[in-house]
This record gives structure tokens, C-alpha cells and sequence, in this order.
């Protein structure tokens, strides 16, 4: 992840909203995407993710809201904002009867690239996404891995600055998946600003620098992975000892406190933030007792998405605290 940051964001949307017939995908939705960052919008499946990355990148027309992408908007100059942009929708738009090399070609003929100039970015984007021995072969031949990055390096002809990726691993083996993560960083070390629908919260934790969770059409909660994780209920601080006594004393002074006494471990409720741990950290150096071993375990982003979008919700001012 990168902290890169503008002063203008790369992708902003203020009261997005977007019905069809009866029902409301998106209920008047903030977002703003700091430039060279990636962001990821979470939610179950029909929650508008896919319906947020169609609109803004010029798919589908919003019913209102004021949109921003790439410092254009998207209502007066679209054409301004499809020349900045990349899209990598969740169905791979691989063309499987021509090979990687001519689809590769296709995309720059697509962009009205010069020949020679498109051949050159289809031999460095092949290159670069480790397919120039298979540039030759059937897209088809191709596994699910490499269909993804193909699909991938089709989206960068044309030096994008800001890409929309839907869903990009869905399918996709571990290692293939640990291996379009690679990639997606690599474009953001360069400056390159990533849209990320996912359905894999582990992905969203390894990747996005902010967060948002999408249900019922509006966002739930937004911030960094571990600032959603302290949301949720279920922190806590362990303290192991070795020493029966030093437990003992330490058990007896604390207020609640889970015991473990076969483990020799105290469990302290905590969201686990800086000022918690110094405040236990005072309380064991003024109280003369040592514990071998402080660990933290907070929530994941499972804990946060069943949380944000089960029948049980948090609060409103429980989410104003990460807005």
C-alpha cells in the first residue's frame, strides 16, 4: 500500500444514487479516492458494487449525483473521463479464438495507437505480466491466471491513470490471486489510482489503503482496514505469565479479566489502540508484576462485514467514529 496522496482526488462522488424500477442500488453515496491509492468497496453480492463501477466509469448513467473522475465530470465531458481510464469488469473481456499478442493488439488499435507504437506497449505489457511465451497461443489455451492478467495487461494499453477493477480474482487459484496482488501494487508504486470490488475481504485487508462497506444501498462504515476492525466488538489485550504468582497477583488485580488458568493467561477487553495498551502497560509497571508475553488480537474484516451487513448493524455514531 501507498500513502501517496492529492489534493484532488482521483475518483469523487458526492450523493451518487442510482434506481432500477423499485428498487434502489445506490442511496446517495460519498466517495473520494486520494490519487496513487487503492480503494475497496465491499458488500454481499447485488449490493452496487458492480453498479458503482459501471457509472463511474461511463457504463451506466447515474439518477443523480455530482461525479468526478480524473478531475472530470462525468455528466458534461465523459469522453474526457473513458480517455483516463481502465476497466477490468468481473467477466474477462479476452477474446479466446485470436491470441494474447493480437488481442493485446486489438485493445491498441481500439485506442488508436500508432502501429508501431501499439505493437511496442503490447511487447512491454506482455512482458511485463509474464505472457510473451505464450503471446503467440490461443487465448483460450490459456489458464484462468493468465487469462486475468491478459485481461489486465489489455486494460493498461493506453497508460491509464486510474483503473476500475471488478472483482479481478474472482476464480482465481491462491497463487494466481497472491499473484495479480503483485501486479496491482506494482501499478500503484507508480502512481496509478485502483477502484477494487472484491469479494474476498482478505484481498481488500492485503491491498486498500481505505475501505468502504456498501449494504442496503448506502455506505455502512468507511475507513482503513484497522480502523473498521476496531469498530467491532471482541478486541482484546492477552497476558501470558510463566511465573503462578505473578498471574495470580495480576488475575486478582485486574478488573475484567477472562482467566485461563491452565494457560497462565489474562484476557483484558481492548480495541487495542495505542492509549489502551500504554494505560495496561502503566497499570503491570506500577503494580511490580511481568508478564512474559502481551499480545493483541483484534477483529478481522470478516468479523467487520458480517458486522456491517448482518441482521445486527452498528450504531450511526458508532460509524461517524471511521467517516
Amino acid at each position: 500500500m501507498t500513502s501517496t496522496t492529492s489534493h484532488s482526488p482521483a475518483i469523487a462522488a458526492h450523493g451518487l444514487r442510482k434506481a432500477y424500477g423499485d428498487k434502489t442500488v445506490l442511496d446517495g453515496i460519498d466517495l473520494a479516492v486520494p490519487t496513487g491509492t487503492v480503494f475497496s468497496l465491499l458488500g454481499p453480492n447485488g449490493a452496487g458494487k458492480t453498479t458503482a463501477v459501471k457509472i463511474l466509469s461511463t457504463l451506466v448513467s447515474a439518477d443523480a449525483g455530482e461525479l468526478r473522475v480524473g478531475g472530470h465530470d462525468l455528466a458534461t465531458d465523459p469522453q474526457a473521463v473513458r480517455a483516463a481510464i481502465g476497466v477490468t469488469g468481473q467477466f474477462s473481456a479476452v477474446d479466446g479464438l485470436i491470441t494474447g499478442e493480437e488481442n493485446m493488439l486489438l485493445m491498441a488499435d481500439l485506442h488508436h495507437l500508432p502501429r508501431d507504437e501499439g505493437r511496442k506497449s503490447a511487447a512491454e505489457l506482455l512482458e511485463r505480466f509474464d505472457l510473451t511465451d505464450a503471446a503467440k497461443k490461443p487465448a483460450s489455451t490459456y489458464s484462468g491466471g493468465m487469462k486475468r492478467r491478459l485481461d489486465l495487461a489489455m486494460t493498461l494499453v493506453g497508460n491509464p491513470r486510474i483503473i476500475f477493477l471488478d472483482e479481478p480474482t474472482t476464480g482465481l487459484d491462491p497463487r494466481s490471486r497472491h499473484n495479480m496482488w503483485g501486479i496491482i501494487r506494482g501499478l500503484v508504486a507508480d502512481g496509478v489510482t485502483v477502484f477494487l470490488t472484491t469479494q474476498y475481504l482478505e484481498e481488500a485487508d492485503e491491498l486498500a489503503d481505505r475501505i468502504a462497506v456498501l449494504h442496503d444501498g448506502k455506505i455502512a462504515a468507511e475507513g482503513s482496514a484497522d480502523e473498521l476492525k476496531r469498530l467491532i466488538p471482541g478486541g482484546h489485550v492477552r497476558l501470558r505469565f510463566t511465573d503462578p504468582d505473578a498471574y495470580q497477583s495480576a488475575a486478582t488485580a485486574l478488573r475484567e479479566v477472562t482467566r485461563d488458568d491452565e494457560a497462565l493467561a489474562l484476557q483484558i477487553p481492548s480495541d487495542g489502540s495505542q492509549r489502551e495498551l500504554r494505560s495496561i502497560l502503566d497499570w503491570l509497571d506500577t503494580a511490580g508484576v511481568e508478564a512474559d508475553e502481551l499480545t493483541v488480537h483484534t477483529p478481522d474484516l470478516d468479523d467487520v462485514f458480517f458486522a456491517l451487513t448482518g441482521p445486527a448493524t452498528l450504531t450511526d455514531s458508532t460509524k461517524e467514529n471511521v467517516r
